[in-house]
Parts: C-alpha cells; sequence; structure tokens
C-alpha cells in the first residue's frame, strides 16, 4: 500500500504503470474527492502532454484527445466534489483532523474563495490544495448551479489546456526532457506560493486580533 501510494504521487510512475484509465482517475480524484489533494495534478498534466508527442503508445490517444478527455475527467471531479460540499453541508468545518483531511485547508480555500469569489474554480485549478476544496466549498455555501458549471467548465479547459498544451509544445526541447526533475518541482514551489501568502496573512490578522 505504502508503494503504491508512493506511486500516485510519481507523475512518470502514474503514466508508466497505469495508463490513461489511472490518469484519468487521479485528475478526477485531486478535482473531487477530500482525500485528493495530495496528487500531483499540474505535473502530471504537464507530462502526459509531452508522452503524446513521443511517447503516444503508453497512452493510446492524440493530444486532442487528451485534452477533452482529462477536462471531462476535471469536470465530472468538481461536480462530484460539489454535491458532496452540498450533502455535508458546514458540518465540514467542524470534522475533525485526520491524515487525509485538514480543517486548514478548508479554511485557506473559504480565505481563496472570499477573496476572488467565483473565480477561485478557475484560479484553483492552478493551486494545489484549492483545487480540491473550492468545489467542495462551493456546495456547502450553495453557489448557484448554473454559475458552479460555467466557472467548472470553463476552468478545466483552461488548466488541461494550458498544461498539456504546454507539456506537448515542450516536449521535443532537450533541455525540458533533461530537467524533467527539476520542472515538477518548480511546478509545486510555484502553484504553492499562493497558498502560503493566503495562510500567512490568515495567521498575521488572527494574531492581531
Amino acid at each position: 500500500m505504502i508503494e503504491f501510494l508512493k506511486q500516485l504521487t510519481d507523475p512518470e510512475s502514474i503514466i508508466h504503470y497505469g495508463g490513461l484509465t489511472l490518469l484519468l482517475f487521479v485528475v478526477f480524484a485531486e478535482t473531487g474527492l477530500l482525500v485528493g489533494f495530495f496528487l500531483p495534478g499540474d505535473s502530471l498534466i504537464f507530462i502526459a502532454g509531452m508522452i503524446c508527442v513521443s511517447h503516444n503508445d503508453l497512452l493510446g490517444v492524440n493530444i486532442f484527445v487528451l485534452v477533452i478527455l482529462l477536462s471531462i475527467a476535471a469536470i465530472l471531479g468538481n461536480i462530484t466534489g460539489y454535491w458532496f460540499g452540498k450533502k455535508v453541508g458546514t458540518s465540514l468545518f467542524n470534522r475533525k483532523d485526520s491524515i487525509l483531511f485538514k480543517k486548514k485547508y478548508l479554511e485557506i480555500t473559504r480565505d481563496f474563495y472570499e477573496k476572488n469569489g467565483g473565480k477561485t474554480l478557475i484560479l484553483g485549478r492552478f493551486l494545489p490544495i484549492i483545487r480540491t476544496f473550492a468545489p467542495i466549498l462551493a456546495g456547502v455555501i450553495s453557489v448557484d448551479l448554473k454559475k458552479f458549471m460555467i466557472y467548472n467548465i470553463l476552468g478545466a479547459f483552461s488548466w488541461i489546456t494550458l498544461l498539456a498544451g504546454g507539456g506537448y509544445y515542450l516536449g521535443t526541447n532537450r533541455w525540458v526532457q533533461n530537467n524533467l526533475g527539476s520542472i515538477v518541482i518548480g511546478f509545486i514551489i510555484i502553484t504553492l506560493i499562493p497558498l502560503m501568502m493566503t495562510y500567512l496573512k490568515k495567521n498575521k490578522s488572527s494574531y492581531k486580533q
């Protein structure tokens, strides 16, 4: 089980061992399931785009089909998260912390949502943790379903197209191929910066009070 979880956090292992099926499940889980926040969505989608250039047999689809399938998985993931949040309601804020759930993640998402409104469902796609909890929080606060779906679809296609398309475009670049590990780490650092800023601001305001 531990070895399996390690593979789930390694983008290359996900694609190598699970192919397109596991790739779609990971994108769905990270955007809709409460426990999906630790999955490597950004780097996974970028690497999937790269693979479509030279190792297409691993996924069995071209870049256009890949973008469509990943976008559908991301859209369905958000819908699942929305209905889960709508079902559990505000009681989610009273849930005790566990290995896979931290209330602070939900609070960070709420602060980000209060600052950016519905755009959180688009901007949050590019931010780990936020993309998992944003649709859940939207359900908790009962965001209008039509409005939610518009942001959901726009966010999904923007996220998938930019990352998978970027990976496909740079897939033949030798420097990118040789420095893929550093690029993945860079993805993680860059996407965590807004979260850290939100978290620090929240702690600062709490300290003043």
